[in-house]
C-alpha cells in the first residue's frame, strides 16, 4: 500500500465522529462505554466500586445469575472443558449442541434448528446461505446491525424499507418481482433501540402476496412474548407463515450464542454452507450448557411467571415516567389492538453531547442506563435506553424514574442558563 494511502486511512479513522466524541467523553470520565462490572449481571451491579441499579442490560428474565442456569454452565464446563478448539463441522460439536438444537426446534414447533457461536453470526450465516447474486434482501431501516451486515456481506442487492411501513415494503417487493428477482425480507420482532414491535402479521401477508421469504429476528422478544414465549411472531399468530426465525442467547436466555429455526431444508442448507457457522470455533461448553438450562427454565411455569413480571415491570416504569411528565413515544399496539409495553423503555434526549452528560449524571445517582447515539440512532436523536428485568422491584423502578426526572430537569435548567 502506498504510504500516503495508509496515512489517508489512518486520518479517516482519527476523524471519525464517533471516535472523537467517545474519546472526549473518556477523557472527561463521562463515557458510558466499557465500564467494568465487578459482580454478576443482576438488578444491582457493582461498577466502579459502587452498587448501581442496572437498567442497561438485556437480562430481561433475570436469568444471568439464576442458580439453574449457572449449574447448567458449570456441569458443561466440568464435563466438556473450557472450549472445543474447533468448528462445529470438525471437532466442535458436543452432545449439548444437539440437545439444544432439538430443544429449540421443539419449542419453536419447527422441523429443525441450528446453534451458532453468537447471535450476530446466526443472522450472517443464515442470510448469507439463503440469498446471493440475483436476489434482493429487504430489511427494515431500523433492524439489527447484524441483519444489515448480513445483507452487505452477500452478493445480493441490499434494499431498506421505511421502519414498520408495510406500504414501503410492498413497494420494494413489487419492484423486485417486476425484475424477476427472488426476495428475502428481514425484520426484528422487537426493535432494540425504541422497543417497538414489528407488525409481523401484516408483513407476513405482504411477503405471501409477493412470494418473498420472511425472516424474523426474535432476539429481543424471545422469552418475553407469545403463548410459548418464542417471540412476537407467535404472539401475532403467524409462526406458520414465517419460514425462518433467528434469535440470540445473550438476552433473555442469558448466556451467549445464537440460533435459527425452520424447515429441514432451510436449516440443512445453513448447516452445510453457512460461512459464519462453518468457519468459527463452536460456542464454549459453559455457554451452551447454560443456554440449554435457560431454555428449559423459560419453557416451565417459572418462565411464564418471569415473563409476566418483566412486562409488568416495564409498564410500571413507563407509567412512572409519564406520571412525572417525561414525554415518551406511544406504546406498541399488539395484534388484539391493546397497548403493549416491551422491556425496552426509551427516554429521548436529543443531541449527543447532552445525552452523554445526562447519562453521566444518572450514573452518578446510582442508575446504570444504556446510551444510544449516532450512528446507532439518527443524528441528534440520542436516547437513554432503559431496560427492565423480571428481578426489578417496583421500588427499584420508582427510584429510577425519579432519578431520570431529576436529571432531565437539571439538564433543562442548564439549557435555560446557557
Amino acid at each position: 500500500m502506498p504510504r500516503n494511502h495508509k496515512h489517508q486511512m489512518m486520518r479517516r479513522l482519527q476523524d471519525n465522529w464517533s471516535v472523537k466524541i467517545a474519546r472526549a467523553m473518556q477523557l472527561e470520565g463521562k463515557s458510558p462505554y466499557f465500564r467494568a462490572m465487578q459482580s454478576a449481571n443482576s438488578r444491582r451491579v457493582d461498577v466502579d466500586g459502587a452498587p448501581r441499579l442496572m437498567l442497561g442490560s438485556n437480562n430481561y428474565l433475570g436469568l444471568a445469575d439464576h442458580p439453574l442456569v449457572i449449574e447448567g454452565a458449570r456441569k458443561a464446563l466440568e464435563r466438556f472443558g473450557a472450549g472445543s478448539t474447533g468448528s462445529r463441522l470438525l471437532n466442535g460439536t458436543i452432545e449439548l449442541h444437539l440437545e439444544l438444537e432439538a430443544e429449540i426446534a421443539d419449542w419453536y414447533g419447527t422441523e429443525a434448528a441450528i446453534v451458532f457461536t453468537t447471535g450476530h453470526q446466526a443472522n450472517l450465516g443464515t442470510i448469507g446461505t439463503l440469498a446471493g447474486r440475483g436476489d434482493v434482501i429487504v430489511t427494515d431501516a431500523d433492524a439489527h446491525a447484524s441483519l444489515h451486515d448480513a445483507a452487505k456481506f452477500t452478493d445480493a442487492q441490499a434494499v431498506r424499507f421505511r421502519h414498520n411501513d408495510v406500504d414501503s415494503l410492498a413497494e420494494k417487493l413489487a419492484t423486485a418481482a417486476k425484475r424477476g428477482r427472488p426476495a428475502l425480507v428481514a425484520v426484528d420482532g422487537v426493535y432494540s433501540m425504541e422497543g417497538d414491535l414489528a407488525p409481523v402479521d401484516r408483513l407476513a401477508e405482504i411477503c405471501l402476496e409477493h412470494n418473498a421469504l420472511l425472516l424474523v429476528d426474535e432476539a429481543h422478544s424471545v422469552g418475553v412474548f407469545g403463548p410459548n414465549l418464542t417471540g412476537v411472531t407467535e404472539m401475532y399468530g403467524v409462526a406458520d407463515r414465517t419460514p425462518l426465525r433467528t434469535g440470540t442467547f445473550s438476552k433473555s436466555i442469558a448466556t451467549v450464542g445464537g440460533f435459527a429455526a425452520g424447515s429441514h431444508d432451510l436449516i440443512d442448507a445453513v448447516r452445510t454452507s453457512g460461512r459464519s457457522f462453518l468457519f468459527t470455533a463452536a460456542g464454549v461448553p459453559a455457554a451452551v450448557g447454560g443456554a440449554l438450562a435457560a431454555v428449559r427454565l423459560i419453557r416451565s411455569a417459572e418462565g411464564q411467571e418471569r415473563a409476566e413480571r418483566c412486562l409488568a415491570n416495564a409498564r410500571f416504569l413507563r407509567d412512572s415516567l409519564v406520571s412525572l411528565g417525561i414525554p415518551l413515544a406511544d406504546p406498541a399496539i399488539g395484534p388484539d389492538g391493546a397497548e403493549i409495553v416491551t422491556p425496552i423503555v426509551p427516554v429521548m434526549v436529543g443531541e449527543s453531547l447532552r445525552a452523554f452528560a445526562t447519562w453521566h449524571e444518572l450514573y452518578q445517582r446510582g442508575v446504570f442506563a444504556a446510551l444510544a447515539h449516532y450512528p446507532a440512532v439518527p443524528l441528534d436523536h440520542a436516547l437513554l435506553r432503559l431496560a427492565v428485568t423480571a428481578e426489578h422491584t417496583f421500588a427499584d423502578l420508582e427510584e429510577a424514574a425519579e432519578a431520570v426526572h431529576a436529571v432531565l430537569e437539571l439538564d433543562t435548567e442548564r439549557q435555560l442558563v446557557a
